[in-house]
């Protein structure tokens, strides 16, 4: 039944391959189950039904890829769109997490139109190649700054400008309001959950260093481990790691859909369809060619079929209560096991789906544990940064500004607006118009009228 439903053996594999497949790409994307409870949170979303939708969420849908589409591609929670979502949309801007899931679910449903009538695939051909990788490289340099802040490592506080007494107290007696500056510095090592951190980060260095399979995942128990011996994870009495999932306390159907176009949102939507899309389409034809999908034409069959299952997860995944779902490329290290069907989607899928009656290891999770991972997962983005030509300042420029725009203002849509501007106006000024896709002059546009509007 599997041989024929799947086409084991006409893509060269049998079920042993596609099982060990499935359970190793599992492994190296798990840590999402902890990571993303972390990051929401933050957000004042309870945990534990963070949790519960990340694990339903990537089951679900990683099952959907593997049984209507038969790639070996498993989603979850996007990382960078989950920290956008917290820091950005709903910390920095106070919009109640209610109505940024609203907002996630219109992405969804406005990525399911451009996918049915073929725009998606025009917005991925028009988009400049140098920004695609920038964005992936913002994205990298934000979740750093998340996962130094949250290990520790870094601290950020607030400075008196100017410090002196004399003038603190001359601006005291004359009614002038004090002024504060931002200041970064080193954390504080000899903290013990600092040191955990640091001994979290360098060991899943280590290990993802010898290639070991579930880096990630070994590197977070193993953190939490050394936490309880340390002292900093406390182990609440008659403790136990399997348990019944407790349903009691979940996000599902809270999304707030017209708050979101009340608060008119539309910026905020467009930047969760815009990030969402070119990180997807990445993802689904880097991983569909590693596991030879590609024709003979060079085109990928059912590609169309694996967009629409991705959008539907956008939707899905705010109906249950979490940020993005989207296709995760860890999924090329079940490919290079071996795997070349949906059946190793729907293995991951169902392990996910499993991984519910484990909450309570969940609980135990330290943000020292987990921090690492953010660090990690930031350093491997970077990686883009190759592909940009920045002996050529028409290309390099607008990269560069998308790049450190998203962590130094801290704000994704910030970097991707800067770099839709600046790569038009610089191509048109140097008489290199032509090189540019109409459709990025209408984004360009577009992204002048959202900062016109918000300055007003």
């Amino acid at each position: 039944m599997l041989e024929k439903f799947f086409k084991l053996s006409s893509r060269k594999t049998d079920v042993r391959t596609e099982v060990i497949a499935g359970i190793t790409t599992f492994m190296t994307m798990a840590y999402i189950l902890f990571v993303n409870p972390s990051i929401l949170g933050s957000a004042g979303m309870d945990k534990n039904a963070v949790l519960l939708a990340t694990a339903i969420g990537a089951g679900l849908v990683s099952i959907m890829m593997g049984v209507f589409v038969n790639y070996p591609i498993a989603l979850a929670p996007g990382m960078g769109l989950n920290a956008f979502y917290a820091f950005t949309v709903v910390i920095g801007m106070g919009v109640p997490w209610q109505v940024a899931l609203g907002a996630v679910f219109i992405s969804g449903l406005i990525f399911i139109l451009l996918t049915v009538t073929q725009v998606r695939q025009l917005l991925v051909e028009g988009m400049p190649t140098s920004l695609k990788h920038a964005i992936t490289v913002g994205i990298g340099l934000f979740i750093t700054i998340i996962g130094l802040k949250l290990s520790g490592i870094m601290t950020i506080r607030l400075s008196l400008i100017p410090p002196t007494l004399e003038k603190i107290v001359a601006a005291k007696g004359n009614g002038t309001p004090l002024s504060f500056e931002t200041i970064i510095e080193m954390g504080q090592l000899a903290q013990p959950e600092v040191l955990l951190a640091v001994f979290g980060f360098l060991f899943i260095g280590v290990l993802m260093a010898r290639q070991v399979k579930g880096s990630m995942l070994i590197g977070i128990f193993i953190t939490t481990v050394m936490g309880i011996i340390m002292g900093i994870v406390k182990i609440p009495a008659g403790f136990s790691p399997v348990a019944i999932p407790d349903f009691s306390n979940n996000a599902f159907l809270a999304l707030d859909i017209m708050g979101a176009l009340n608060m008119g949102l539309l910026a905020i939507i467009f930047t969760f369809t815009f990030v969402e899309l070119f990180d997807t389409m990445g993802t689904l034809v880097g991983t569909a060619s590693k596991a030879g999908l590609m024709d003979k034409n060079g085109k990928f069959p059912g590609i169309g079929k694996a967009m629409l299952v991705d959008a539907t997860g956008v939707s899905l995944g705010a109906m249950l209560g979490t940020s993005t779902i989207t296709a995760y490329v860890e999924s090329a290290a079940g490919v290079g096991a071996g795997g070349r069907t949906g059946l190793t989607a729907v293995v991951c899928g169902v392990l996910f789906l499993l991984a519910l009656f484990f909450t309570p290891l969940a609980g135990l999770i330290p943000d020292a544990a987990t921090a690492p991972a953010l660090i990690i997962v930031g350093a491997l983005m970077i990686e883009s940064i190759r592909h940009i030509d920045f002996g050529d300042l028409t290309e390099g420029l607008p990269a560069f500004l998308t790049i450190v725009m998203m962590p130094f203002t801290y704000s994704i849509a910030n970097g991707i607006s800067a770099g839709l501007v600046m790569y038009p106006l610089l191509k048109l000024v140097t008489g290199r118009g032509r090189e540019v896709h109409w459709i990025v002059y209408v984004l360009a546009v577009l992204v002048v009228c959202r900062f016109v509007f918000l300055a007003e």
